[in-house]
């Protein structure tokens, strides 16, 4: 082992790839969540014509659903104590949502962009922020 593969203080060794293998499964994972909420967004808001905001708050509790589902089984492996979990999942997800609604807000109602595109440029965001909660909260 070389200085530059030594673990960082307090973490353990062998971890990297499990972390590494998390991350890759969460965002895949989040990958087809963020096509279903994305899908379901332009579905609500550009063809029935809900207002934006209630086509987001619908189209993220499905993306949810969806992510914490296969998260459970496949990225983090937990088929315990699944309400406390989606719960706590669904608690992240919200902190995602109000982060995209204040976006939306703010840019598209505030400013005038196309809330089709703010939806879209604050996926990655929430994306990173909600992994970091789910791994350490939800699933921990």
């Amino acid at each position: 082992m070389t200085v530059t593969d030594a673990p960082a203080p307090g973490e353990r060794a062998g971890r990297r790839p499990r972390d590494l293998r998390q991350l890759a499964g969460y965002t895949l994972v989040g990958g087809s969540g963020v096509a279903l909420d994305l899908a379901a967004f332009v579905l609500l808001h550009n063809v029935l014509g809900w207002h934006e905001q209630l086509a987001n708050a619908v189209s993220t509790t499905l993306g949810i659903t969806n992510n914490f589902v296969l998260n459970a089984v496949f990225t983090f492996g937990k088929r315990d104590r699944l309400l406390l979990r989606f719960v706590r999942f669904h608690a992240v997800g919200m902190c995602g949502t109000a982060l995209t609604f204040g976006l939306l807000w703010l840019l598209a109602g505030r400013l005038g962009a196309d809330p089709n595109l703010v939806k879209a440029a604050s996926l990655p965001l929430v994306l990173a922020v909600q992994f970091v909660l789910n791994r350490k909260w939800s699933f921990a």
